[in-house]
């Protein structure tokens, strides 16, 4: 009865509170929004020149390839100098130099002759991608020019769509975001209003309180979930091969940790504010940058993998990933379901003991 108390007490406060609504409903909106349109691993018309040395029948060919590849806007010049100050000033992303002996050499020796390509290091990334788009764009030319057709397949992500690999793990990061501050700002704002010290008076006992925080908002967080994934699936068009229901389970035990690092925090701090500061740096930005959301886990230093074991939202993104793209391969599933329920597991423990029936 006690319980039940609480689960109505924290329902009818989360229907009351705008900001609980905001949290919950409005600011997955508006991420989603961000995520699905804003950011992009995609590189199409990429601003490249080309400087044509040689005028023969090769180099034309290749010039054409580039021209019509719908990864470039090419600008064509016969002399370096008129485009060297274009890469300089950032107008251009990379050079292509044809050299004068393309065409006889190719008659020569049967093979491609040596290609200069400059690409703004600036620009690390964006430089990365020029030359790796260039050099597959001459690689495909070479094919056609030798007669070899290649047929390449991707699976699970067959049109190469970096908003397929992005949008699942933006909901990863949103609902680390949401599941965190929502219970992050639950016991601070009990102590600030004063309402805390009723609660500790009454015969209440911890686990009751941490339980009766923590199920009205792990309802609302799943529903928060709910309009993510639609949202990704019906206006992102982002394809969806597992099951709601392996969805809903993951989603569930991730939330299980996330609220109870919110929790925690919440425990341990007494502000709202502090409580806001700590979220955003223990959950939110840990979660953008070291969850496999945007950069290869893999190819980060020995000491920041370790470090990323201990963030339950790099489990749920690869779990994400999994569901949408894959489908329900229940070996990885559970493999990071596991992490997960130990980490949410301590901060529910840490969050018992720090729980006080004291002032």
């Amino acid at each position: 009865m006690r319980l039940r108390a609480l689960v109505i007490k924290e329902t009818l406060q989360i229907v009351r509170d705008p900001s609980t609504i905001l949290i919950s409903v409005i600011l997955p909106f508006l991420l989603m929004f961000l995520y699905g349109y804003g950011v992009s691993l995609d590189l199409n018309h990429l601003r490249i020149g080309v400087v044509m040395e040689d005028s023969g029948p090769y180099a034309e060919s290749l010039v054409s390839s580039l021209m019509y590849s719908e990864y470039f806007d090419v600008k064509v010049t016969r002399d370096r100098r008129e485009i060297e100050q274009d890469l300089t000033k950032g107008h251009i992303r990379a050079l292509v130099v044809i050299p004068s002996y393309f065409s006889e050499f190719i008659e020569k020796n049967s093979t491609v002759a040596p290609i200069q390509v400059i690409s703004d290091g600036s620009e690390t990334n964006t430089s990365n991608f020029a030359q790796n788009y260039i050099r597959g764009a001459i690689q495909n030319w070479t094919n056609k020019q030798n007669a070899i057709q290649v047929n390449s397949r991707y699976w699970y992500n067959e049109q190469l769509e970096s908003r397929f690999f992005i949008l699942p793990g933006s909901l990863a990061i949103i609902m680390t975001l949401i599941g965190s501050l929502l219970t992050a700002l639950v016991v601070s704002r009990e102590w600030e209003r004063g309402t805390m010290e009723a609660l500790i008076s009454t015969s209440v006992t911890r686990g009751e309180l941490v339980l009766g925080k923590v199920i009205p908002y792990f309802f609302l967080a799943l529903l928060s979930m709910a309009l993510c994934v639609f949202i990704a699936v019906f206006f992102y068009g982002l394809p969806l091969r597992g099951s709601l229901l392996m969805i809903l389970l993951v989603s569930s035990v991730f939330l299980f940790s996330a609220l109870g690092l919110g929790l925690m925090i919440s425990t341990v701090s007494r502000s709202q504010i502090l409580s806001y500061q700590i979220t955003l740096v223990t959950a939110f930005l840990p979660a953008y940058i070291l969850s496999g959301f945007l950069f290869e886990i893999s190819s980060m230093p020995k000491w920041t993998q370790t470090v990323t074991k201990i963030l339950p939202a790099r489990y749920f993104v690869q779990s994400l990933q999994t569901l949408f793209l894959v489908g329900d391969d229940f070996t990885l599933l559970f493999k990071n379901m596991i992490p997960m329920i130990v980490l949410g597991t301590i901060f529910y423990t840490i969050t018992f003991f720090k729980t006080k029936k004291t002032l």
